[in-house]
Order: C-alpha cells, then structure tokens, then sequence
C-alpha cells in the first residue's frame, strides 16, 4: 500500500463569456475571447453562453449584464463586467500571464 498522498490533477480554470446575441457589444467580446485565449496559451477555455439562447444558465449564474467574463472555478465566482479588450488587463484581474511574459 502507497502511503504516499497522490497529487490531485491541476484543474483547468472553468471561465464563461455571457453575451446577448449577435450584437455589436457581443461582437467584440467574442473577438477579445479569442486574443484573451491565444495570449493565455491554453491556460483556459472560454465557454460563450448566449443569454438569449440559454436564459436559465444566465439566471442560475446571477448574470445581469453582458458582456460578462466569469470565473466558475473558485466560489464565488470571479466577474468582469464589459469592456473585456484590453487582455493584459483582463489576465491580471483574474490572475493570470500573458504567455510571453516572465515570473
């Protein structure tokens, strides 16, 4: 028997991009998401959830506003509101570095 405690897998950060629609707002937010995760480099995916679409996952999450970036993985969830394209901004709110960039 190992008497050893196993280390627990790394979990992947669980963020969700709220919009609502096809709109000019939601437009951006979803070109932001893309350069958010290109600089990232895989630290994390972004689910989009189209408020429109899926209204009760807006409601269970407590979503009045889009866009909204949230962080599901820590409780309680960690939330940006609006504007979401300045992605060096966006990393360090919710804790994180830009591939290129040294500890």
């Amino acid at each position: 028997m190992n008497s050893r405690p196993t280390a627990e897998p790394e979990r992947q950060p669980i963020l969700r991009l709220y919009v609502a629609g096809d709109t000019p707002s939601a437009r951006r937010a979803l070109d932001s998401r893309e350069r958010l995760i290109a600089e990232a480099a895989g630290m994390f995916d972004v689910e989009v959830v189209n408020i429109l679409e899926r209204p009760a996952d807006a409601e269970r999450a407590g979503i009045l506003a889009t866009p909204t970036l949230s962080d599901e993985s820590i409780a309680p969830p960690r939330r940006l509101v609006g504007d979401i394209s300045n992605t060096t901004q966006v990393l360090e709110y919710f804790g994180y570095s830009k591939k290129d960039a040294h500890p």
